[in-house]
């Protein structure tokens, strides 16, 4: 136990043992899937199911642990470190990709276009290349035969329309995401539970409008993954977003939950805390995307 001298030392976990497991099982499997194995989807799903065990166990324990009291403030600084840390590496996982599509757009296209040092590799190279974005490479390789377009020829993707729609709705969230916090603040548990059920369900719109988005995109734009480098940085900053978007949905469920059962002081919440922070985390990520990948 913890005391106000003592730092928590916690007992023997098996938990991220597990967890890790599973997320070995799972990520073996899509390789193997990728790869053609008839049995790769099937690892995949077991060590997908086998991660949300283990996390709901994990986090159950770390829940059942907070509220009754075993952590004391030295336990709640580290967990606020590792948090801020944790989303310092999501910065910087993030800023690989925005770096990506910088390079290509500022260094690699105009190179290939004969600007500065490439005038010799357009020469020899790509002669009839134009140096413009959206662009699908020299050779026009990839994207998707649809009607009424041919092999390589695609549509960009424009910033009004389901981004804007996107965009409305995750600062829509972080608003709804800060309303449920002071609620928690001012001890006003039915502002807190409203604020946290608007925000879960404006992040989960976002990504139905994203999976609308994506499904438009394929079958009517031919702008797919292998759209040359458009299409792989559209994909990739996009992708991995919304699939933090869907993270962060799943942990406000989870706090959602919690919420319902009684849990949250306004001297104890680390975990709506924590789950807040990532969420701002998303929303300002987006508003990056929106301004570099969809309107520049």
């Amino acid at each position: 136990m913890s005391t106000s001298h003592g730092y928590y030392i916690p007992h023997k976990a098996t938990w991220p043992v597990l967890v890790t497991a599973g997320l070995f099982c799972m990520l073996a499997g899509f390789a193997s899937y990728l790869n053609g194995s008839a049995n790769g989807s099937k690892f995949m799903l077991l060590g997908f199911a086998i991660f949300i065990v283990m996390v709901a166990g994990w986090f159950t324990l770390q829940a059942n642990e907070s509220e009754s009291g075993t952590y004391n403030t030295q336990v709640g600084i580290s967990f606020r470190m590792g948090m801020m840390w944790f989303i310092f590496s999501e910065v910087m996982f993030f800023a690989v990709f925005f770096g990506a599509l910088w390079y290509t757009r500022n260094l690699s296209v105009p190179w290939l276009g004969g600007e500065g040092d490439g005038a010799a590799t357009k020469e020899l190279l790509t002669k009839t290349y134009e140096a413009v974005w959206p662009t699908n490479g020299p050779k026009h390789l990839g994207g998707k035969i649809i009607e009424g377009k041919t092999n390589g020829e695609f549509e960009a993707m424009g910033a009004f329309g389901l981004p804007l729609i996107n965009t409305l709705l995750l600062l829509s969230s972080g608003v709804t995401c800060t309303w449920a916090h002071h609620g928690l603040l001012a001890k006003n548990r039915d502002q807190l539970i409203k604020g946290l059920i608007a925000t879960v369900t404006l992040g989960f719109l976002f990504v139905l409008c994203q999976a609308t988005e994506y499904h438009e995109a394929y079958t009517e734009m031919g702008l797919t993954l292998g759209t040359g480098i458009y299409g792989s940085t559209f994909f990739m900053l996009t992708g991995f977003h919304g699939f933090h978007v869907c993270v962060g949905a799943i942990i406000l469920s989870v706090v959602l939950f919690r919420t319902w059962k009684g849990h949250f002081k306004p001297e104890n919440h680390f975990a709506f805390e924590a789950a807040a922070w990532y969420w701002h985390f998303v929303d300002v990520v987006w508003l990056g995307l929106f301004i570099f990948v969809y309107i520049i």
